[in-house]
């Protein structure tokens, strides 16, 4: 299962009620921080998560409304005891960023901080263990930029207890059923995996497309994609203003979606210019009816 916290929804320039990009994605109870605006940790306090809980950091672009929470959150870690490392992925040139916060604060962390160069340029697998992957998804921003998809993979196929009795399956033929293998019987019968097996959940996945002005590319690359999060800054009112600054309108993160399939849409990154973000939900949900605006300190599950 996936759920996905949201921190922060605001553009550049905070508001009074809205905060700078960030969001915590959890995937079967692994807890990963997208972006860090600059008040991640006082969102993540008010969502009662716990910064020990983090496992690992993505960070989309170096714009400070995505990274600028993230120093005091690992001099945070560090107060509240961390032990174990935690793994940082990111544009390159975040890497020399967290030496020279580490060398400038003189914050000596008790624990590693480990980072991943993400090359912005390449869609590929950058993370998967046992359970899930999350793959780079280059964007088009005015700094190199990537977006994450994060995919649960399939879990084993589960087997029909009556064929169990029926056939009198031992448990290597279970096992072997699980893994998708055929059965071959003492009879000489082969029983086909799809008549004995089901699966009873189907893998879910979730996308996180940060500042980019509207990429086909990007809603090809996405495909079948359950629920999409893309940027929203502006309405098709200020279409020049979003081209230059890289960004996208509602109506462009709706036709994305449309594009890729998405079950879901939720919009954020909004401009400071709205004070009612009605107009960017009603322009994308004429093209895309599942949508919702992001909402600060809700989580909603994938």
């Amino acid at each position: 299962m996936i759920k996905v916290t949201i921190l922060g929804v605001s553009s550049a320039k905070p508001t009074i009620g809205r905060h700078q990009s960030s969001q915590v994605v959890n995937v079967n109870e692994q807890y990963f921080l997208v972006d860090a605006g600059e008040n991640a940790q006082r969102q993540m306090a008010q969502a009662g998560i716990s910064p020990l809980k983090i496992r690992k950091v993505f960070i989309s672009h170096l714009h400070g409304d995505h990274i600028f929470g993230l120093f005091p959150l690992l001099s945070t870690m560090n107060l509240l005891g961390r032990r174990t490392a935690l793994e940082v992925y990111g544009p390159k040139n975040l890497g020399p960023m967290l030496d020279w916060y580490r060398t400038n604060f003189e914050v000596q962390t008790d624990f590693e901080v480990a980072f991943h160069e993400v090359d912005t340029t390449k869609y590929q697998k950058i993370f998967e263990n046992r359970t899930m992957e999350v793959w780079s998804l280059p964007l088009r921003h005015q700094l190199p930029c990537t977006g994450y998809i994060f995919r649960e993979k399939q879990k084993e196929k589960n087997v029909d207890k009556l064929a169990i009795e029926k056939y009198s399956l031992s448990i290597k033929d279970v096992l072997k059923a699980k893994q998708g293998e055929d059965i071959l019987l003492p009879s000489g019968e082969v029983l086909k995996n799809e008549s004995i097996t089901f699966i009873k959940e189907l893998p879910r996945s979730y996308a996180y497309v940060s500042d980019t002005s509207r990429s086909m590319m990007v809603a090809r690359r996405i495909s079948n994609v359950s629920v999409v999060y893309h940027e929203a800054t502006y309405t098709q009112e200020f279409q020049k203003i979003a081209r230059k600054r890289g960004h996208s309108s509602a109506l462009d993160a709706a036709q994305v979606a449309q594009r890729a399939g998405a079950e879901r849409l939720y919009i954020g990154h909004f401009s400071s210019r709205y004070k009612d973000l009605t107009p960017l939900l009603e322009e994308a949900r004429e093209f895309f009816p599942n949508c919702q605006l992001a909402k600060e300190l809700e989580t909603f599950t994938v």
